[in-house]
């Protein structure tokens, strides 16, 4: 019932907002009463802060290079962007809206991805590891508060450019790309 409660949440917060949904709605959308509702979430801050909580996701390393997994996050976004549901960062959307109740869980979550860079970084033996996470954290913000002002997917492209600018200027090098066979003209 939970899952039923927070798929309903999730589509009608991201969509409409949070403050322009009412529990009303949510619960409409699952096809419970609000008294069933109110059984799993007593309030609405509770439900906030459990759907906020469902798309709070831990990034994982792969087994792939970590400068690739690093330039692979702004891959991502562009695809992110595209998708039909995008609506911006619903962290920072529900900081927006709401102010503190969503504030520490979309500071978890934020500051999550940046360790996140910054463990990549130091597969990477990157000198100022911490720092560089920093900025790259903030490329991705800007991409996508970007992408949600111009509706342009293609803002991850320049962002994912800038961010191999700040790692080469770090002394990190490019992912290793198939070299193509030169051939010798001759006049």
């Amino acid at each position: 019932m939970q899952d039923k409660i927070l798929a309903a949440a999730d589509e009608l917060f991201n969509g409409q907002g949070i403050r322009a949904v009412g529990v009303d709605a949510v619960a409409a959308r699952a096809g419970i009463s609000k008294r069933t509702l109110y059984n799993y979430y007593p309030s609405k801050d509770l439900l906030v802060m459990a759907y906020l909580s469902r798309r709070y996701y831990p990034v994982k390393p792969s087994d792939r290079p970590p400068l690739d997994q690093i330039l692979h996050v702004f891959d991502w976004l562009e695809r992110w962007f595209g998708s039909e549901d995008f609506r911006g960062c619903p962290f920072v959307n529900a900081v927006a809206e709401l102010g503190s109740p969503a504030a520490k869980i979309a500071v978890d979550f934020k500051e999550q991805r940046r360790l996140w860079f910054r463990e990549m970084l130091q597969r990477l033996d990157a000198q100022d590891a911490d720092g560089l996470a920093t900025q790259l954290s903030i490329l991705v913000e800007g991409a996508i508060a970007t992408a949600l002002v111009r509706s342009d997917p293609t803002v991850a492209r320049p962002a994912k450019m800038a961010a191999q600018v700040l790692l080469g200027a770090a002394g990190i090098g490019q992912p290793a790309r198939p070299r193509r066979k030169s051939v010798s003209r001759r006049a």
